[in-house]
């Protein structure tokens, strides 16, 4: 990325610029279909029916209607319409610490959301712990988490019963992105299905920020737990367009006949109109002929084994976790008790922000690093964006007081103890010279232009 400087930026978080900024394929396909129609989709066009084609093709037999949309947030608004029309259900079950979309029906099943401003939370909605094998409930020393926290879920529609109530949906992101880039434990989805489906209910997978090949071995997120887990339910959204602004909801035949049973009619006025559908299917072919999923298990793996390193050499490092393009980084100030490093993690990401990388955090903490950038994302990107992370660590552990080396379970509660002093002004400084860019350098590009950006460190 550019800044309008022309100063050069390494983008690591962008999951919405999927096939890289400013593709010249995906801005060749918009502009072929404009000067050629748009319009509302009340009137017919192929490509909307080709590329219903085309997603479907990439999903499981089952998963074969879809609906189009604008946004995540409607595909995620839409999808509990369904879900509520088919049984007749109303009740929902989501994560702790999720997050599904803006609209009021989406903040009220996003405990990320309600659970920070004033909002209480609704009757209908049933909240479920993260199944965070690092720093949740059950971790990564118990005999069997997946089922422990799907028996949590189970307790859930028992609780629910026995007030009368009845569930409609389970929702939950095959890879939960605002809770921290949380994997679930493997077996945790198909139990939570089976006891949903019990109650009546529907599963709802919604892959707005993990699918289109992030994953790397599929193209969706949900597919590695395995064939036999198959939502009822998957939304879609942010990578479809490259940034232009296309989702989806893909689902059953039986489900979408009760829906149209209904006699309310599904209409969007720009949902699926030429120039989107246009758009998602360049994307898809990019996706294709570039073989960006390949490239998202090639690199993300590459990444993973640089991190792993990263994290047997500094103790602020507690987990690297994820899979393909879709890595996060737990930042501990002490590896027994996990307790958070918050403060250090936004430090972190203005420092990487001057050696202009572009990173954020995310968690209930904010203390996980999130890696999650386009898909063309290259082995020589991962090991630059890891240099300037291990030179930022490196600085900031020394200040705190702690070694960089040989990091241990038995030695960590001792060296984790900080310097306070040093470590505060550590954190409050931010008089690195800006004028040296080492992305530009990496490029062969060299400027003197000063940023600004250095003023802002207030941690």
């Amino acid at each position: 990325m550019f800044d309008e400087n022309g100063e050069q930026y390494l983008d690591c978080i962008n999951n919405v610029a999927h096939v890289g900024h400013c593709h010249p394929g995906v801005v060749k396909a918009a502009l072929k279909q404009m000067e050629l129609l748009n319009t509302n989709s009340r009137f017919l066009h192929d490509n909307i029916v080709e590329y219903a084609k085309r997603l479907s093709a990439t999903l499981p037999e089952k998963l074969s209607v879809c609906y189009f949309t604008n946004s995540g947030s409607e595909a995620n608004d839409l999808a509990l319409r369904l879900a509520r029309q088919f049984r007749g259900h109303q009740d929902v079950i989501t994560l702790d610490h999720a997050y599904h979309g803006h609209l009021s029906s989406l903040i009220e099943i996003s405990p990320y959301k309600f659970q920070k401003g004033k909002d209480v939370k609704k009757e209908f909605v049933h909240v479920a712990p993260t199944p965070d094998t690092y720093r949740g409930k059950y971790r990564e020393d118990h005999a069997d988490p997946a089922s422990a926290y799907a028996d949590e879920v189970k307790k859930i529609i028992e609780d629910a019963h026995n007030s009368g109530r009845k569930i409609a949906a389970f929702i939950a992101e095959s890879m939960q992105s605002c809770g921290g880039q949380i994997i679930p434990p493997a077996g945790y989805f198909q139990k939570v299905a089976e006891y949903v489906h019990g109650a009546g209910g529907v599963f709802i997978a919604d892959e707005v920020q993990v699918g289109f090949g992030r994953v790397g071995k599929h193209f969706w997120s949900f597919q590695m737990y395995g064939e036999d887990f198959v939502p009822d339910i998957v939304t879609m959204g942010k990578p479809m367009g490259n940034g232009h602004p296309v989702a989806c909801v893909v689902t059953t035949k039986e489900i979408a006949e009760a829906f149209s049973s209904s006699g309310m009619e599904y209409f969007n006025t720009y949902g699926g109109n030429p120039v989107s559908c246009a758009v998602g299917l360049a994307v898809l072919d990019i996706i294709e002929n570039e073989d960006l999923q390949g490239n998202a298990k090639r690199v993300g793996n590459y990444l993973t084994e640089l991190l792993k390193k990263q994290k047997a050499k500094h103790t602020l490092i507690g987990d690297i976790r994820g899979i393909g393009l879709f890595i996060g980084i737990d930042l501990v100030k002490d590896h027994l008790k996990r307790t958070p490093a918050t403060a250090e993690a936004q430090h972190i990401i203005y420092k990487m922000k001057e050696k202009r990388v572009l990173l954020s955090a995310d968690g209930p903490h904010r203390n996980v690093l999130k890696i999650k950038p386009p898909m063309c994302f290259t082995e020589e990107d991962a090991k630059f964006m890891v240099d300037q992370l291990d030179r930022i660590l490196t600085v900031l552990e020394e200040a705190m007081g702690t070694k960089t080396e040989s990091v241990t379970l038995e030695n960590t509660p001792c060296k984790t103890k900080m310097l306070k002093e040093a470590h505060i002004e550590l954190l409050r400084d931010s008089t690195t010279d800006s004028k040296e860019n080492p992305s530009r350098k990496r490029n062969g590009m060299c400027t003197d232009t000063h940023s600004l950006l250095s003023k802002r460190l207030k941690t």
